[in-house]
């Protein structure tokens, strides 16, 4: 897994990254003083925001999983 994030201090601080590092994710961070960096995932995460997770009240985790998952496969890809 990995997690891709600005540079704010609550991301480089040692104990956020030392966090990642005990549940085995990799780190990953914008370039210093590039803004376009991020803009991919954002439109991506705006994306799934307003087509699916605002639409409906999932119950369970595994509910939400599946159901993002399916969004995957069958809309955002298309």
């Amino acid at each position: 897994m990995i997690t891709h994030s600005d540079r704010g201090g609550q991301y480089a601080a040692a104990s956020y990254r030392g966090k990642l590092e005990l549940l085995g994710v990799n780190q990953s961070m914008s370039r210093k003083s590039n803004c376009y960096d991020n803009a991919f995932v954002e439109s991506f995460f705006h994306a799934l925001k307003v087509e699916l997770v605002y639409r409906q009240e999932f119950k369970i985790r595994a509910e939400a999983q599946n159901s993002i998952q399916e969004y995957l496969d069958k809309e955002y890809t298309r």
